[in-house]
């Protein structure tokens, strides 16, 4: 399989320097017929071929089972036309679907299932009720051929000109988290969301396995919610009549994510300090006042670590996840805060950075045996090893005192105990990932 991929790669890296399809390998595929000249994969004509045709009554699987239409969609790539992404792709298949005169699959995304009607910008009527056996009825005499002709105007870079796609309808354009304000547009409009977690997975997905490419990830996911914030699609304003408060108010904690890393920085930042400088920020431990400190970080974790277990998660995994929050707010969450605001002042625009979707092997390896990669390099590094050598230096400065006061160290520890326990959790969870491996 390895092979055969390395071939391909070098075949499609031949036929792109060569700036035209070869004339033995035109004859071999139909696709191959539309393409007159190879510019790049974001200059291209439409491709659009219907691979399996639903409506053949010979289409089946080994099974005898009839199979659904397939679809094979390269929409138009032009450079002087801004194709938006991941949003731009998908509202060019709702618009295919749209024609297609058939019914179609509901709109999949990341997880989740759509009504095509709730896409497509309709507003939820009460009356509203879908009749599934005219929808399953519903046929086209239309040839494929002739369908694949008619449909490529609808993935062509200019077919959204003057519409109301990726503004009413579709996904919103503009956003780096288009899902996100797509499902806020669509609550307003009345549509209503259902949890459905089955014991099957649905779908399969690829996720970042470096921290590079989860810090990079979220650093776009933090900043896009920040954006829908700041903008005329805040819950707050935006779904003022249209949604409940309470559900208006439950955006909130997302979209503000990003200006977590205030807290979160102060929290790790501020205690090292103090304690170089002897400054005691909570009561002693002889104090009783010390007991809702220890309430409130006892009870979070706790309650963090049952809601992991409850959804499957593994107490090693848990650790892994508390690393990871605190590698993302001291991180990615400042990085994607301070761009915002760059962007607000008018000294940056909108970055989207597509992550990796294809693992190495090398990291794949690392990933599974849990270790963290530092191989490239990044300033959110920086910011990580700074405040894990911050919070060293905070039990170095601590140790010293107690060593070098002997008549006095354990009014030292009674006086700095809950600080130097936090320095010593914030080192911990920067050592090495081997450390909670089993």
């Amino acid at each position: 399989m390895q092979k055969l991929y390395e071939e391909m790669k070098m075949r499609i890296e031949a036929t792109i320097k060569l700036k035209r399809i070869p004339d033995h390998i035109r004859k071999q595929h139909k696709g191959f017929r539309e393409w007159d000249f190879v510019l790049s994969k974001h200059d291209h004509q439409t491709i659009l071929q219907i691979l399996i045709d639903g409506r053949d009554s010979n289409a089946v699987d080994i099974e005898g089972n009839p199979l659904p239409t397939l679809v094979y969609l390269a929409r138009e790539k032009r450079p002087q036309h801004h194709h938006h992404f991941k949003a731009g792709s998908m509202n060019a298949l709702l618009e295919l679907h749209g024609l297609d005169a058939i019914g179609g699959p509901c709109y999949n995304g990341s997880g989740c299932f759509h009504r095509r009607e709730a896409l497509c910008g309709k507003k939820y009527e009460k009356n509203y009720k879908v009749d599934w056996k005219k929808v399953s009825d519903t046929k086209a005499d239309e040839s494929a051929s002739y369908l694949e002709e008619t449909c490529k105007v609808l993935a062509s870079c200019t077919f959204e000109h003057n519409t109301t796609w990726g503004k009413e309808m579709g996904l919103i354009y503009g956003f780096l988290v288009e899902d996100i304000i797509t499902g806020l547009n669509i609550q307003c409009k009345g549509w209503k969301s259902m949890y459905l977690s089955p014991e099957r997975d649905g779908f399969l997905g690829v996720a970042p396995i470096t921290l590079l490419q989860t810090l990079v990830q979220h650093k776009r996911w933090m900043d896009g919610h920040l954006q829908v914030f700041l903008s005329r699609y805040c819950p707050l304003l935006y779904g003022y009549k249209k949604i409940p408060l309470k559900l208006r108010l439950a955006y909130c904690p997302y979209n503000l994510w990003a200006a977590n890393c205030l807290a979160t920085l102060y929290i790790v930042v501020m205690p090292c300090l103090c304690l170089l400088k002897g400054i005691s920020l909570f009561p002693k431990i002889s104090s009783p006042w010390v007991f809702p400190f220890a309430y409130v970080a006892f009870v979070h974790r706790a309650y963090s670590l049952n809601e992991f277990l409850w959804c499957g998660g593994t107490f090693r995994g848990w650790c892994n996840d508390q690393r990871m929050w605190l590698f993302n707010r001291t991180s990615a969450y400042f990085f994607a805060l301070f761009e915002t605001i760059l962007k607000l002042l008018g000294y940056s625009r909108l970055n989207f950075v597509v992550t990796v979707k294809v693992a190495d092997k090398e990291a794949l390896k690392r990933y599974d045996g849990e270790l963290i990669e530092f191989g490239a390099t990044s300033p959110m590094f920086d910011i990580l090893a700074t405040l894990a050598m911050l919070n060293l230096f905070g039990i170095f400065g601590a140790l010293k005192k107690v060593i070098l006061d002997v008549d006095e160290d354990l009014q030292v520890l009674e006086k700095f105990g809950l600080q130097i326990l936090l320095c010593f959790v914030l080192v911990t969870i920067n050592l090495p990932s081997t450390l909670f491996q089993e």
